[in-house]
């Protein structure tokens, strides 16, 4: 059995690329979201723009259903890891996300 994981989703320059004032979409990126949430994945959707950007960059996209909460990026973070936070944590690259 595949174990369930919790996913978060960047917005800028992983969802979209914003030219100007255009925002471009990045599909690869969409259907990794998809997939995962059909896998049965838990995703969240974060952006340094806040939660209500990255519901509206979602919702534009068409993938705001498979998102279980939309968050800021922290400024801080209190954890006893310190600095091995995220050591345990797939990073997977927008390019990449086709291969994953």
């Amino acid at each position: 059995m595949v174990r369930k994981r919790v996913i978060y989703i960047d917005i800028d320059d992983t969802l979209i690329r914003t030219v100007g004032t255009t925002q471009i979409p990045m599909p690869a990126s969409a259907d990794y979201v998809r997939r995962m949430h059909a896998a049965g994945h838990t995703l969240y959707c974060w952006s340094r723009g806040g939660g209500d950007y990255s519901r509206d960059v979602a919702t534009s996209l068409g993938i705001a259903d498979c998102f279980v909460g939309f968050l800021p990026k922290p400024d801080i973070c209190l954890d006893d890891r310190g600095d091995r936070l995220l050591d345990y944590c797939d990073v997977i690259l927008p390019g990449n996300a086709s291969n994953h």
